[in-house]
């Protein structure tokens, strides 16, 4: 079985960070992505799921390093100072690296 090495990039946000995110992932190339919403509580306290406009959304994006390291970049210089947000990234393996 063959196994490829690509990053995992996860973030989660304010839902009114959804547009910008989808942009700016189109913009560096990755190829897809899978996005849901999430709540929690955090460093700026609880983030009900009720209601969609002031909830949170989750992330993920599977891309090789160069995508990966290019949507880090983007999110601390571009959205960190503008939007209630995390973001990490995790090394995995995946099957079928044409996909990503």
């Amino acid at each position: 079985m063959n196994r490829y090495p690509m990053k995992l990039v996860t973030i989660v946000c304010e839902s009114l960070a959804r547009t910008h995110v989808v942009r700016l992932l189109t913009e560096v190339g990755a190829h897809g992505y899978t996005l849901f919403p999430v709540e929690g509580e955090g460093a700026q306290g609880g983030r009900p799921g009720d209601i969609q406009e002031f909830g949170n959304i989750q992330v993920q994006i599977v891309a090789p390093p160069v995508v990966a390291d290019e949507i880090m970049v983007r999110l601390q210089r571009d959205f960190f100072k503008r939007f209630a947000m995390i973001a990490y990234e995790s090394n995995i393996q995946v099957m079928r690296p044409e996909k990503f």
